[in-house]
């Protein structure tokens, strides 16, 4: 390989620094889109999220994550479709955020057994249990790999939901204030009832007040705030503490957890479009 480039070397250069620059020109561009129109710009990273790994699947013959990516899909397309639904139905809130929770805590689940098995391997203990360093790197990754990836697909949909249920519903709009007006007693995330009282001890949840003051399903604005990404309230658009909201210290690696998906996005869906387009410069320049 060293002599096959030998007398390459300011080609090299010249192939790296045009790399390093698209690298950056794509960062600026992508926060700027992101910071002027965040919509689009979430559409179109979760439309390559879920086509780039799909064309790789079928090019190299990834089964395996072919027929989980078929289930994902046309599960989530089902709940996509129930939330976009006029009038709503009153159990599709919690239809939603129950699967995008789920969804969540078990990408959250592959992702520290992957990481784990990854750091099993490289200490070497493998070899306690007489496993090969090969199979159980490759466990390692693909756990962590399917972790990261359904954990990003499964937020930014989640994303999606929460703001057409809400606007549908009424109490929430992107760049407004409400269409209706929040009783005491109605939550204004799932437009139902709230039954339990805040200092009572519920069967199946709880009741919360936010610092605002408007009151929620615990349930639903967990739902909303850790799974949809918002943090603002439903209704006010009060800024919301998330670690007050989340007394336990176990819980509050959800958060981080998030913020590593957010920035995983954008490696899987755009690192790919940056290589493609340094590549073809380089081919344009003639430095292939």
């Amino acid at each position: 390989m060293y002599k096959t480039h030998r007398g390459h070397e300011s080609m090299h250069v010249e192939m790296i620094l045009i790399f390093l620059c698209a690298l950056v020109i794509a960062q600026v561009v992508l926060v700027q889109w992101r910071q002027r129109h965040g919509r689009s710009y979430n559409l179109v990273t979760l439309l390559q999220m879920w086509v780039v790994p799909l064309y790789f699947t079928i090019k190299l013959y990834w089964w395996r994550f072919l027929s989980l990516w078929g289930m994902f899909s046309v599960t989530t397309s089902y709940i996509l479709f129930r939330a976009t639904r006029k009038p709503l139905s009153g159990g599709t809130p919690r239809l939603v955020y129950k699967w995008f929770l789920l969804i969540y805590k078990l990408s959250y689940a592959f992702g520290v057994v992957g990481y784990l098995a990854i750091m099993f391997t490289m200490c070497g203990l493998n070899l306690f249990f007489k496993i090969k360093a090969r199979d159980s790197m490759d466990f390692g990754i693909v756990s962590l790999f399917y972790g990261l990836y359904y954990g990003v697909m499964g937020r930014d949909c989640a994303e999606i939901c929460s703001d057409c249920m809400a606007s549908t519903i009424g109490f929430y709009s992107v760049s407004g204030m409400p269409t209706r007006s929040l009783s005491d007693n109605i939550c204004a995330v799932c437009g139902q009832q709230i039954i339990v009282e805040l200092d009572e001890e519920g069967l199946i949840e709880n009741t919360y007040q936010l610092s605002c003051h408007h009151v929620f399903h615990e349930f639903c604005i967990r739902g909303w705030c850790i799974v949809g990404k918002k943090q603002t309230c439903p209704y006010c658009k009060e800024k919301v503490d998330l670690k007050r909201m989340i007394n336990n210290p176990w819980e509050r690696t959800h958060i981080l957890y998030g913020q590593i998906l957010d920035w995983l996005r954008y490696l899987v869906a755009w690192q790919p479009v940056v290589i493609g387009i340094v590549q073809g410069i380089n081919y344009s320049l003639g430095l292939e």
